[in-house]
């Protein structure tokens, strides 16, 4: 993702009393809770930084909420949830990783001020995938999601009602990891779950490019009113 600029407003960090190390940037919208706020959710082996320059290519005047997986592979490699080998999670896991991440939100949204119900999940692979996760087992935390390279995290024992979530999902035609056969099946459950999804291919592999930033970008564009 060379060429987007990073950000220079200033991040607070209150990590203590939300339980996550984040990042945490007001949004520049008139009235801050009138505006967005973009919940940065970073692949694995990421940090609360790594996704801010996203963030705010994505939409220049949202807030920005960049927490840090609180997973450590190996001693020392970031992620929001366990997994037990490449594409095998930790189903457990990832049920408690996803009530903990959207507590975390909630309490948020009291001590930063911005409209909980006007938060989009903007997730790059673990990212993406703790993101569905949240669609499917806490959607009142989300009013939509933009998913790059992501899988089918889970698949609840009842779908949740998604009518009112829009979700715009970029993935790879040559990506090994979250495939496209991974990536079709999320969306048709989502879909069954009477989402409004946009899914899209780029030419790439697992990699994040700028043709992924530019779709999400006009995505966002178009759907901010209904979001």
């Amino acid at each position: 993702m060379m060429g987007i600029p990073t950000s220079s407003s200033p991040a607070t960090n209150k990590s203590n009393q939300l339980g996550f190390t984040h990042r945490y940037i007001p949004s520049l919208d008139a009235g801050d809770r009138a505006g967005l706020t973009l919940l940065l959710l970073h692949g694995t082996g990421g940090n609360e930084d790594d996704l801010l320059p996203l963030g705010r290519e994505l939409d220049p005047n949202a807030g920005l909420l960049s927490p840090r997986g609180k997973i450590l592979e190996g001693g020392r490699i970031p992620r929001f949830f366990r997994r037990l080998a490449e594409g095998v999670f930790d189903i457990e896991d990832l049920k408690f990783r996803t009530h903990e991440l959207a507590g975390f939100v909630e309490k948020a949204s009291g001590m930063y001020g911005f409209d909980a119900h006007k938060v989009i999940a903007v997730g790059y692979s673990n990212g993406a995938n703790i993101a569905a996760s949240m669609l499917l087992l806490k959607p009142q935390t989300l009013s939509g999601a933009i998913l790059f390279r992501a899988m089918v995290p889970l698949v609840p024992d009842n779908l949740p009602d998604l009518s009112d979530k829009r979700i715009f999902m970029s993935s790879g035609l040559r990506d090994p990891i979250a495939t496209r056969q991974e990536a079709e099946t999320l969306s048709e459950l989502l879909k069954q779950a009477h989402a409004v999804v946009d899914l899209q291919w780029q030419n790439s592999g697992h990699e994040l490019t700028q043709d992924d930033v530019h779709a999400a970008k006009q995505w966002l564009v178009l759907n901010k009113k209904q979001l």
